[in-house]
Formats: structure tokens, C-alpha cells, sequence
């Protein structure tokens, strides 16, 4: 890492110039070939899947993509002369748009029941050849557009369905925007520099550039969702720019404390950019772990997401050096850069308050442990009621056509229309085609049933089509509990004593299936990454408390961002951030646990690794503890802020699973600096003293030996900086380096200058 680092410090306009390169035949080549975004469900064995297996066979115009045109007159009927006049020319403009397979207008000979009883309200089907997956966003809005031909004063007309709605998804920019000019604010503050605030911005902001350009080629050879380049960015803002304050705080306290602007930079790339790495490389690793759920509409989430982190943390430790280079000592403040000439090199000295609040938690562990649990006990307790689902469309911003187009559905046929059962029955023989009959009678009667019809069979044809519209809203738990009674009861009192054999399956039918084959996997997912993380942090630290403290600890802070999530979004406390209020998507416990496992192991890394480095210095866990968390905690502290601010800007994107993202990572990140890693986990170091450290001689023999950061080498100001202790690991704490103050606790180290006392 040194070698990489003065080679590019040195060199840094080909650096740069090789970023900026890299930046624009990407971004031409994304640009050129444009996205080929899908949100692909893959749900082998559900029932679900099964309905559309058939679909795609034995009726192939009505297998695909699913949408409506909608219309409302404000007064007389939508069976007026004028309004068919207004509606019939659209409606065929429509039947001759690309891959529409038929349109079932409601003036046809069955469509009555598409006109709602006090006949202000009606809509027509339009089903497609292709799934939404295979069209494009230009298909969609070429339906939106033409079906808005039809409008006039008292006839409003909006189009419903998926692939609209994804196709007037918001552009990205706004919630990225705000969430920059709050990190820029709060490095400003953090750092008192305007280069130094700018470095890290610079830096994300070109991992970002080059990675949302690199998703939009992926899309290409993999099925990523519409919504994996927004989730990559926020991932990539949030940890390109604290990856890049570890590293330059690292680079200006060096110069403070006497190093030359190269030395500094080496030294932080060496120390700071190898925990940045094993940082990086642990939240790449927790996202790729999403492949252990066999999901295709997540793997390319995955991939997009870490991808993104590895373009940034190459940035980091790469483009960093070099602008490192670029600056000098502009790095630092007009005022630092004069109190350094005239005053010297700082000492190394933990002062202020953070060494204040660690020296309060050192006399406080118990009292500190028990309230900080009892925080996060009391924000878990809403978790308990974590129901995954999925948002529909009665969730989108009301300005958008299919929000419209839903609501004008639910008051003209109710709220379940807009989530239509769809029931495939076999029926080979008479004796089934009689069941189905009896079949369409039970639906009729079955409460949670606002009304069930077949759809007219052609002589010969073997399968049958039943829709059954229910009373209750498609994110509803009632539809849900509905579909389990029709599928366990209803379906099979049928079929008994005939060869019959329906499957009910539709949007919603899909939607829960998914919701239930990924909560089946959730177990096996947290075991993956709890055991990973364990394991990582057992070679780092060698120690066996201290994994199993970080795993548990992941643990709580991940019930504790549901309870959040609860409580906002599926309790409806969250106001007009949560919009209706609805289940958790189900997906998004996955990633969000996902992107916590390797937030958190940052924070643990940066934060254990330089309390490890004391230990290793002076075998005084108390010492250990109290330093560790003194010199770490503000860069800890301002990098989560920067994060949350981040996340947290994602509620102005309109989009309600892009605000639960935003929400819940920022809930997520708070509690776990706050008050896990600045509160609870150095309350329990002192209490469990030097178990901490502990591990089996054997164990101890058989690990390879990890260096999450090198020893800093001594460098001009040496009698402040610690050198390596024979036999050590090489830790060392982000932000603050090797350079603890002794405070004559702790056995004389070799090699170690005395310093001045530890202000308490």
C-alpha cells in the first residue's frame, strides 16, 4: 500500500488524468448503449409461478405485461355517445402499439362488468405479448401518452400497471443533491477546511460517476431492478465519502504532528487505506452474500451495490493520494498551517471532549450499558410486527398517472380491484369444466370476495381463467390471509374427486409468494454474515469476545432499525414519509441488512482496531478502552453524520421503498455510532477487562495472522509516534493513528518516548 500510494502521489496528474478518462468512456458507453433495467422475480415451485407458466402457454396473449387505461367523468355516464367517441379512437391507437396482444374494451360484448355501477368510472385491459420485464420504459410511456390523447374537460384518463409506473419513476438528482450539500456542511464543520471538505466529496463523487454508468452496462448482461443505480448511489456517497475522511483526517494529522505532505499521505494510505480496504472489502462481501438467497431480482441488486463500493474504495485509495498530492499542505486551514509554523508539531495528546466522554464511560460502564439497552429494547419492540409485503400503487406520489389511475379504480369498483386474483384451473375432462362452475360459485361466497366470474372458454381449450377481485387493498394483510384461505380451503374443496387442479396466482398472488420464500431464507442469510463477520474479525483481532460482541451487536442494531421502520411505514407514524401506510417490502430487509453487517463492521474495525493496537502496547484493557474510544470516536461521529444526512435525503426521492432505504439506514446508522459503538460496546470492553482479548492457545496457532492497518513507521516527529511492538498484528485506529498518550498506567513499552499526561 505505500508503494501504490507514493507512486501515485508522486504521479498525480496521470492518476487523474487516468480517473477522468475512466469517468468518460464509461459514462459515453452507458450512455450510448442506455439501460435495460427488470425487476425479474424468480419463484420456482410457488403457485404464482405456476399460473404464469401456464399462461405462457396456453394463452400467450394474455401471459404478459398487465395494464389499464382508466377513465371518470364528472358527471353523466362513461357510456354517453361523447365520451366513446373521446375513448374508442385511443383505444385502437393503443390495440396497434408494439407487442399489445389484446385490449378489452368495456363497450365490447363483455365488458360490462368494466364499468363501475353508477357508471362514472370505467377502464380497459391491456395486455401485452411480453412480460414488463422484456419492454421498454418508451413502450410504457407511449400507452401513457396516447391514452392521455383522450382527455377533455369533466373525462380524466390515467393509465395503471407496472411498467408504467416504473417508467415515470422520477429522474435521480434531487435526494443525491441535497444529500451532498449536507455531507459538504458537515466535513466543512468537521474538518475546517474547504479543500478538505471537497477531497472526499471529489473523491465519491467520481467512484459514483464512473460505477452509475458501469450498473447501466450491467443491466445488459444481468437483471438488475429500476431501482439497484438509486440504491448503488446512496451506498456509494455514504461510504465513498467517510472511506476518504478516514483517510484524509489520517493524512492532515500527520502533517500536523511534523510528517511532510508525502509522508503523511503514504502513512494514511498505508494505515487508514488498508482498513479502508477490509472495510470495503466486508461490505462487498455482506452484499454478494444476497446470492446465498437464490434470487434472481436480488443478485443484480448485489452485484450493482458492490460494485459501486469497490470503485469507490479504489478511488479512495488511489485518486485520494494523488489529489493528496495536488494540495500539499493546503490541506490544512490557513489557521492551522500558521499555528504549524510558528508553533511546531502538535504532541499527541487526547484531549477535548470525546477524551472527556471516555474517561465518564470508564467510571459508568454499567449504568451506560443498561440505558443504552434499554434505547435500543424500547425502538426493537415495534419489530415484533415486521410484516413483509409490498407497496402497491396507491403508494406512488399523487401527481403520477398510475397513483391517479388507482385511486379513480378504488372508488369506482373498490379496493381490491386494484389487485385482481387471477385462478388457472386444468380442466381436461366435462366433470372438471363442472367443478370449475362450482368453483366460481364458492369464490362468490367466500368472504373477502367482492366478486369472482370466469373468463368465456373457446371449444376445445383445456384451461380455464378465473378472476376474483377481493374487497380489500393488495398491500393489505386481509388480501394476504385471503390468498392463504383460497389456496388451503377453498381451491382444494373444489378439486376433491376430480382432476381438476387450480392454481391462484396475479400480481398480488406473486408479490406474497415472494415475501414468503424470502422470509424463509432470512434465516440462513443472517447466519451467512454473522458467521463471516465473526470469522473476519476473529483473524483481525484475534479474540473471541470481540466478534461475538460485534455479531450481537449487529443483531441489535438491525431490530432496532425495523422497530424504526415499523413504526414509520407499516404504523403510518411516519406522516407524509410513509405516505399509506403498508407492510415492509420484502426485499428490503435483505439489503438492508446487507449494507448494516458492513456499516457496522466499519465502525467496529475503526473503532476495536486502535483500542487493539493499545492493548498490544501496553496489556492495560482499561487504557486500552478509554484511548481507543477517545481518539476514534469524533471521526466515527462525523463520518456517521455524514451517512445519515445521506440516507436520510433519500425521503425527497418520491419514491416510498427508496424512503423506507433512506429512513431506516439513517436510523440504522445513527443508533449504531451513537450509541452501540460510542455507548454499549466500550461500556461492555470494561466490563468484561481483559477477556476482551482472550483466545486459546491453540486457536491462536492455527489462525493466519491479518493486518487491518500496518504500524506507522517513525517519521519526524517521532517522539510522538509509536512505533511497532515485536509480535504485534499491526492495528491501528482510523482517524487516529498509533498515536496513543501514556498516561503511566500501563508497563513501559521499547521504543515508546513519554508523552504528556492523558487530559481526562
Amino acid at each position: 500500500m505505500a508503494a501504490v500510494a507514493r507512486w501515485c502521489f508522486q504521479h498525480k496528474w496521470t492518476v487523474i488524468l487516468v480517473w477522468l478518462v475512466a469517468l468518460l468512456v464509461v459514462g459515453g458507453a452507458g450512455r450510448t448503449l442506455g439501460d435495460s433495467y427488470s425487476n425479474a422475480f424468480s419463484l420456482k415451485g410457488t403457485e404464482s409461478a405456476k399460473v404464469l407458466s401456464l399462461l405462457g402457454k396456453v394463452l400467450p396473449e394474455q401471459s404478459g405485461e398487465s395494464d389499464s387505461v382508466v377513465w371518470h367523468v364528472d358527471s353523466g355516464s362513461v357510456r354517453d355517445a361523447s365520451v366513446r367517441q373521446r375513448i374508442d379512437p385511443v383505444l385502437a391507437k393503443i390495440a396497434a402499439q408494439r407487442d399489445v396482444g389484446t385490449v378489452a374494451s368495456p363497450y365490447g360484448k363483455n365488458g360490462a362488468a368494466q364499468i363501475s355501477k353508477d357508471g362514472r368510472t370505467a377502464y380497459a385491459t391491456v395486455t401485452y405479448t411480453k412480460l414488463g420485464n422484456d419492454m421498454t420504459n418508451e413502450q410504457a410511456q407511449a400507452l401513457i401518452d396516447t391514452a392521455h390523447q383522450a382527455k377533455t374537460s369533466g373525462l380524466d384518463v390515467e393509465v395503471g400497471g407496472n411498467k408504467p409506473a416504473q417508467a415515470e419513476q422520477p429522474l435521480p438528482g434531487l435526494a443525491e443533491g441535497v444529500g451532498v450539500l449536507a455531507a459538504g456542511v458537515v466535513l466543512f464543520l468537521a474538518l475546517g477546511s474547504l479543500f478538505g471538505m471537497l477531497l472526499p466529496l471529489v473523491t465519491a463523487l467520481f467512484g459514483i460517476g464512473i460505477s452509475s454508468s458501469a450498473i447501466i452496462l450491467l443491466s445488459h448482461g444481468m437483471s438488475v431492478a429500476d431501482f439497484a443505480p438509486q440504491l448503488a448511489t446512496l451506498v456509494g456517497l455514504g461510504v465513498g465519502i467517510d472511506y476518504a475522511l478516514f483517510i484524509v483526517t489520517r493524512h492532515r494529522k500527520g502533517i500536523l504532528r511534523g510528517r511532510t505532505p508525502e509522508e503523511a499521505a503514504v502513512t494514511a494510505i498505508n494505515t487508514s487505506g488498508r482498513a479502508v480496504l477490509f472495510a470495503g472489502g466486508t461490505v462487498c462481501i455482506a452484499l454478494l452474500g444476497m446470492f446465498t438467497l437464490r434470487l434472481t431480482f436480488l443478485n443484480g441488486v448485489a452485484v450493482a451495490s458492490a460494485l459501486t463500493v469497490v470503485i469507490t474504495v479504489a478511488a479512495a485509495v488511489t485518486l485520494l493520494p494523488a489529489l493528496l498530492g495536488l494540495l500539499g499542505m493546503r490541506i490544512l486551514s490557513r489557521r492551522q498551517r500558521r499555528r504549524l509554523a510558528a508553533d511546531g508539531a502538535e504532541e499527541s495528546v487526547a484531549k477535548g471532549a470525546a477524551a472527556r466522554w471516555s474517561s465518564f464511560l470508564e467510571r459508568h460502564p454499567r449504568t451506560l450499558s443498561i440505558a443504552a439497552v434499554a434505547v435500543m429494547a424500547t425502538l426493537a419492540i415495534p419489530a415484533l410486527s415486521l410484516r413483509l409485503g409490498s407497496s402497491d400503487q396507491g403508494n406512488n406520489p399523487t401527481t403520477t398517472t398510475t397513483r391517479k389511475a388507482y385511486d379513480m379504480l378504488a372508488d369506482g369498483f373498490g379496493p381490491g380491484f386494484n389487485g385482481p386474483l387471477t385462478i388457472l384451473a386444468e380442466v381436461p375432462t366435462a366433470a372438471d369444466r363442472t367443478a370449475l362452475t362450482g368453483l366460481v360459485t364458492d369464490l362468490k361466497s367466500t368472504k373477502g370476495i367482492a366478486y369472482a366470474a370466469a373468463v368465456p372458454m373457446k371449444p376445445g381449450d383445456t384451461v380455464a381463467l378465473v378472476q376474483a377481485v377481493p374487497t380489500t387493498s393488495p398491500q393489505d394483510k386481509a388480501t394476504s390471509d385471503l390468498i392463504d384461505r383460497l389456496r388451503d380451503h377453498v381451491v382444494p374443496a373444489a378439486e376433491r374427486g376430480t382432476t381438476m387442479r387450480a392454481y391462484v396466482g396475479g400480481q398480488t398472488a406473486i408479490f406474497k409468494d415472494f415475501s414468503t420464500v424470502l422470509f424463509g431464507k432470512l434465516p440462513l442469510f443472517i447466519g451467512v454474515i454473522i458467521a463471516l463477520g465473526f470469522v473476519l474479525l476473529l483473524f483481525a483481532f484475534r479474540s473471541l469476545v470481540v466478534p461475538l460482541t460485534a455479531a450481537v451487536m449487529n443483531l441489535v442494531a438491525a431490530a432496532a432499525s425495523f422497530g424504526v421502520l415499523v413504526a414509520c411505514f407499516q404504523w403510518g407514524w411516519g406522516g407524509s414519509i410513509a405516505g399509506r401506510a403498508g407492510p415492509i417490502d420484502a426485499f428490503l430487509p435483505v439489503i438492508m441488512l446487507s449494507l448494516l453487517f458492513g456499516l457496522s463492521m466499519d465502525y467496529q474495525v475503526f473503532l476495536v482496531s486502535r483500542m487493539h493496537e493499545e492493548w498490544v502496547h501496553s496489556r492495560d484493557n482499561a487504557r486500552a478502552v478509554r484511548v481507543g474510544l477517545a481518539e476514534t470516536s469524533r471521526v466515527i461521529n462525523s463520518a456517521a453524520v455524514i451517512m445519515i444526512c445521506v440516507f436520510a435525503a433519500f425521503v425527497l426521492s418520491g419514491q416510498r421503498v427508496l424512503a423506507m432505504f433512506g429512513v431506516g439506514l439513517a436510523g440504522a446508522v445513527a443508533l449504531d455510532a451513537f450509541i452501540l459503538r460510542t455507548v454499549l460496546v466500550p461500556s461492555l470492553m470494561h466490563m468484561f477487562g481483559t477477556a476482551n482479548w482472550w483466545l486459546p492457545g491453540w486457536l491462536d496457532r492455527r489462525l493466519p495472522h491479518l493486518a487491518v492497518e500496518a504500524a506507522e513507521e517513525d517519521g519526524p516527529a517521532a517522539g510522538a509516534e509509536a512505533g511497532a511492538v515485536p509480535g504485534s498484528a499491526g492495528l491501528s485506529g482510523a482517524g487516529a493513528g498509533a498515536d496513543a498518550v501514556p498516561d503511566g498506567s500501563g508497563p513501559a513499552v521499547p521504543g515508546r518516548a513519554p508523552a504528556p499526561a492523558e487530559v481526562d
